[in-house]
């Protein structure tokens, strides 16, 4: 039961570690594509014009999805301590 069980907190860390950065990365990967497209067209070729609506929209993401990743931190936690009594014994 060890290896296999280690295993599958290591496949469920990094389910509940995609889960949680998704928004983050979806929504900044959308706008930078839409900010480049703004560029091409404008021909702004401005590096650091990307880097104020990012922030600005992580923020929002963080604002809009903050409860729903800290209850699914906090189920995650409560699920890795109680995994502490299976080592224990």
């Amino acid at each position: 039961m060890g290896e296999a069980y280690i295993l599958n907190m290591g496949r469920e860390t990094l389910y509940v570690i995609l889960l949680l950065t998704a928004p983050f990365l979806l929504s900044s990967l959308i706008l930078g594509i839409v900010i480049s497209i703004i560029q091409a067209v404008t021909q702004i070729q401005d590096q650091t014009i990307t880097f104020v609506p990012k922030f600005f929209l992580l923020g929002v993401i963080l604002l809009a999805t903050g409860s729903w990743m800290m209850s699914i931190i906090q189920s995650y936690s409560i699920q890795l301590i109680s995994a502490i009594s299976v080592f224990t014994h």
